[in-house]
């Protein structure tokens, strides 16, 4: 399975809860931090719902 580097460009400060949550599930927590997860279709949806907060690039 491919394997996917995201990495946190924006802050979650003044953002819906939710995103918040989906981002600490992702396991960022601090700008330009990066984590590298399996490309799993639960891991995709949760990206998808954060585009416009992170960076994704595959491995």
């Amino acid at each position: 399975m491919k394997k996917l580097k995201i990495t946190k460009v924006k802050s979650v400060i003044d953002r819906p809860e939710r995103q918040k949550r989906t981002m600490e599930a992702l396991g960022l927590r601090k700008v330009n931090a990066s984590v590298e997860l399996e490309a799993t279709p639960q891991i995709l949806g949760m990206v998808r719902k954060v585009t416009h907060l992170v960076k994704v690039e595959e491995i």
